[in-house]
């Protein structure tokens, strides 16, 4: 959900002083693509990234996402099923018959219906939001890239960075602003989808029960407006998660 005055891009280039020795570099080289609106999950993803000596860049939606590839090819795209201008699976569709052709094509969502609708659409492979470790996101990409990827054991033991909490705060504000329109069926069906995998990520079961009613309902808008407000204004942080999420 792009902000005005907040860039729909960011390039995240790798410091060319590397914190840690070669063999701990399983990515180096590589340049990802994430598709991804939410600040919070693709900040997990950039310090993975940059842990394993890759070059991310970010798009936040199908269109800003379609003008990188219109000057450029990554080696792998990681691509959210739900987008603030449409679904992450018609982006997949055009990549797997797109010649060059991306290396790796992965789809990533935090609901548990998306790896069948990412693999569906033609996505090579899937990542579950949140990811499960370091050694998981490299994992996936070696299958695919099996010449690019090398990964030293101590990769496999390396544990997974946390994100800026401010990431997080953004991605409740921007969705609280949302809400605070009277946001149309379709656009309360996103908002609702982007915090259940926003809560399914923090753990926060309360964000996650609040979500999936408002998914069924404008009844539902109220209590989840108020809790992101809580949310908000917690004095403890910028958000008090709950009791962890049942798989």
């Amino acid at each position: 959900m792009p902000r005005p005055g907040y860039p729909t891009t960011i390039s995240l280039p790798v410091s060319p002083v590397a914190p840690y020795p070669p063999r701990a570099l399983p990515l180096q080289g590589l340049t990802i693509l994430v598709v991804e609106d939410s600040r919070y999950a693709c900040e997990a993803l950039r310090l993975i990234a940059q842990r394993a000596g890759a070059r991310l860049r970010r798009a936040e939606t199908l269109e800003t996402a379609r003008g990188h590839l219109r000057t450029y090819r990554p080696d792998v795209a990681i691509i959210d099923l739900g987008l603030p201008d449409g679904r992450g699976e018609a982006l997949i569709r055009d990549l797997v018959v797109a010649r060059p052709r991306t290396a790796a094509i992965i789809g990533i969502s935090g609901l548990p219906s998306g790896r069948g609708s990412a693999l569906a659409a033609g996505a090579d492979g899937f990542l579950d939001k949140p990811l499960g470790s370091y050694a998981e996101f490299c994992a996936v990409l070696s299958r695919f890239l099996p010449d690019r990827v090398d990964l030293p054991g101590a990769v496999l033991t390396s544990p997974l960075p946390e994100p800026d909490p401010l990431a997080l705060h953004d991605d409740l504000e921007r969705a609280a602003e949302a809400l605070g329109h009277a946001p149309d069926a379709a656009r309360q069906r996103y908002i609702s989808g982007f915090l259940c995998g926003l809560a399914r990520a923090t753990q926060d079961s309360g964000l996650a029960e609040a979500s999936a009613s408002a998914a069924q309902g404008p009844e539902g808008l109220a209590p989840l407006r108020a809790l992101l407000n809580s949310r908000l204004t917690d004095p403890g942080g910028p958000i008090a998660p709950g009791p962890e999420i049942g798989q």
